[in-house]
């Protein structure tokens, strides 16, 4: 056996960090669990803590105790559940891992620390004793994110896997700082607001793209360290890019050295399986009745907000969590008290989590990735709601894509996918998300899913953000589909950056460029999306055209925005839109521009308001539609 100094007269919890660990109300758990470095009267060593109730014996090993599983036991805090002490001579940077024995069946095993800051690369497992001191130069940013974030702002979001996004010379992954120079700079140049990151929380299967999470607290290593992590989100946050990140309590791995079995007993999941273990993704559910469990991810979420200076968490899974039959077939679930299928402690949880979100972090903005329509997800939890900041709204999504995919001489016979979310549209606080889950399984590309030859592809896919970034909510699109990637996407390698150098490609960089300053610039597309008052149908029912208009509008009424769609390739002249004022109407972006790669049509850059009545309006404009377009109108003086 090699022994070491251990102390079990230091500790960093407090009664009171039990107590509040015990009511699963702790929110910063990673600052007294895990490990920590310290000097204990002149001696430099590391303070270890971790929760096993169910083991009879926990001993923490590593590089400092040539990886003696016996040398270094940790002692019970009362009744707790917590094993600690401080391991003299543990330094910074060395590894490490708890030896359990639980006291059920004589289990035994290494486990990584659920408080980690920093993991061994994958597919190496051990946690790594990492401090996360780090000295940040993004206060203008955070000071002013607030506004920036707000559900009045304009928010075109870039969702971006980084182990694909760009490769280096060699083909291998670019790390963390040089990933956040060059995200920076082509988040700007292209101009989107907000950088969304599929989980970079540390996982050891990195086919998962993140989602299968063992490490809550600390970033992928494959990329760097955590304060190169920061580095990347600093590096935005001073081009002004917000960073949101994916987050993933809805469930977690089965590997034998993560959160699953951990002492020997179902700690962190159900030990039913019909409530703990998911049929989809193979992996465990968080039991989210078990206060302690709920005390770990509230922990987990306020960590990226308070270390990393995120100013957004986007929640995976979260209609998986909801509902108690989610993916099951009768007899594979367990109702609630009530008879019900709906899962009271998740609600519980999620309610939680969001008031202290917003309790503790005001100016970010929390975002559910929920695909039923379950009510107020994105309403305050004192008016019975959820409390996120937004939602996905997957059913705009799924009709938007299902009406695109069909050839346009079809399209007038599922006009209703175009104009139903008109009804619903207001019920929650929506994000438009186009995002990784239509670019893989076999669903093929964006500009795959277009009908036609390559010129109506192309047109398609300028209409179709034309027509997103008209409409009321906050925009996602994911990496690739800006410039038309033709594969579908490939966790394996970069993006084919080399298509920009064709025409086509670089033009639809351009018109989605320029979508987003529109969107910026115009108060009209943003200021108003949460508002019913914001929009307002011109003409929803030209169905054999294959034609909408509408209008966008902000707190001035002289703001209004005009959008008009054509869905046909077939060129409209003469095509009348009645608008509410007279004067010249500006023809802000056409998707059918020539430097987009477009033919060209269009209004010689605005028409003037005439005195003929149309749509109920006083006044119309006569307008030539191109092909396949989205066009924008303002009234100037």
């Amino acid at each position: 056996m090699t022994t070491t100094s251990i102390r079990h007269d230091v500790s960093l919890l407090s009664e009171q960090d039990l107590y509040l660990f015990n009511e699963g109300t702790h929110g910063r758990l990673q600052q007294r669990l895990g490990a920590h470095v310290l000097n204990i009267e002149g001696t430099d060593g590391t303070y270890f803590a971790v929760w096993a109730p169910n083991a009879e014996r926990v001993a923490v090993f590593g590089d400092f105790n040539e990886w003696d599983r016996d040398g270094s036991p940790l002692r019970p805090r009362g009744s707790s559940g917590i094993w600690e002490g401080f391991v003299a001579g543990a330094e910074a940077g060395v590894r490490y891992k708890y030896h359990i024995t639980s006291r059920h069946n004589g289990y035994e095993v290494g486990k990584a620390d659920p408080f980690a800051s920093y993991a061994e690369k994958a597919p190496n497992t051990a946690s790594i004793i990492w401090p996360l001191n780090y000295s940040w130069k993004d206060d203008v940013w955070m000071r002013s994110r607030g506004q920036r974030n707000a559900l009045d702002a304009p928010m075109s979001i870039y969702e971006v896997h980084l182990g694909s996004w760009m490769r280096d010379e060699n083909g291998g992954h670019l790390g963390y700082r040089e990933a956040g120079r060059r995200l920076a700079e082509y988040a700007s140049e292209t101009g989107f607001t907000h950088v969304e990151l599929l989980p970079v929380m540390e996982h050891p299967f990195y086919g998962s793209w993140g989602y299968q999470t063992t490490g809550y607290f600390a970033p992928t290593s494959r990329y760097g360290t955590p304060q190169d992590f920061m580095a990347m989100i600093d590096t935005l946050h001073q081009a002004s890019i917000g960073v949101i990140l994916d987050w993933v309590p809805s469930h977690f791995p089965t590997d034998e050295h993560g959160l699953a079995y951990f002492d020997g007993t179902h700690l962190f999941e159900h030990a039913d399986m019909r409530q703990g273990f998911h049929p989809d993704w193979n992996s465990y559910i968080f039991n989210y009745g078990r206060n302690e469990v709920r005390s770990f991810l509230l922990s987990s979420a306020l960590h990226w907000l308070d270390t990393f200076h995120a100013d957004g968490l986007r929640v995976d899974a979260v209609a998986s969590m909801l509902y108690l039959d989610y993916s099951r077939r009768a007899g594979e679930w367990i109702p609630n008290e009530y008879g019900g299928r709906e899962n009271l402690d998740a609600i519980r949880f999620l309610r939680d989590l969001n008031t202290a979100v917003y309790r503790d972090h005001p100016d970010v903005q929390t975002s559910a990735e929920e695909s039923t329509a379950w009510p107020m997800v994105s309403r305050p939890t004192y008016v019975g709601g959820l409390g996120f900041g937004l939602k996905w709204d997957m059913g705009w999504m799924h009709d938007t894509l299902s009406y695109f995919s069909k050839d346009p001489v079809f399209r007038r016979f599922h006009h209703n996918e175009l104009t139903f979310r008109s009804l619903y549209a207001f019920g929650e606080n929506f994000i438009l998300p186009l995002s990784h889950d239509e670019a893989v399984h076999g669903k093929g590309s964006m500009i795959g899913k277009m009908p036609g030859d390559d010129w109506r592809k192309f047109a398609n896919l300028r209409l179709l953000y034309g027509y997103m970034t008209a409409q009321p909510g906050k925009k996602l699109l994911f990496m690739g589909d800006e410039f038309g990637q033709r594969k579908e996407w490939n966790h394996e390698e970069g993006l084919d950056w080399g298509l920009l150098e064709h025409p086509a490609h670089a033009g639809l960089r351009r018109c989605v460029r320029d979508l987003n300053s529109l969107h910026i610039q115009e108060p009209a597309l943003h200021q108003l999306d949460t508002d019913p008052s914001g929009f307002e149908w011109i003409d929803a029912n030209d169905v054999e055209a294959s034609v909408v208009s509408f209008m966008r509008k902000g707190r001035s009424e002289r703001d209004a925005v005009v959008a008009v769609c054509n869905f046909t390739p077939i060129p409209r002249d003469n095509y009348r839109v009645g608008v509410p004022d007279g004067g010249h109407w500006r023809e802000l972006l056409n998707t059918d521009a020539t430097e987009y790669g477009g033919s060209g049509r269009g209004n010689y850059g605005g028409v003037d308001a005439m005195p003929l009545p149309m749509h109920g309006r006083l006044r119309s404009l006569t307008l030539t539609l191109p092909p396949l377009a989205c066009l924008f109108f303002k009234r100037v003086d």
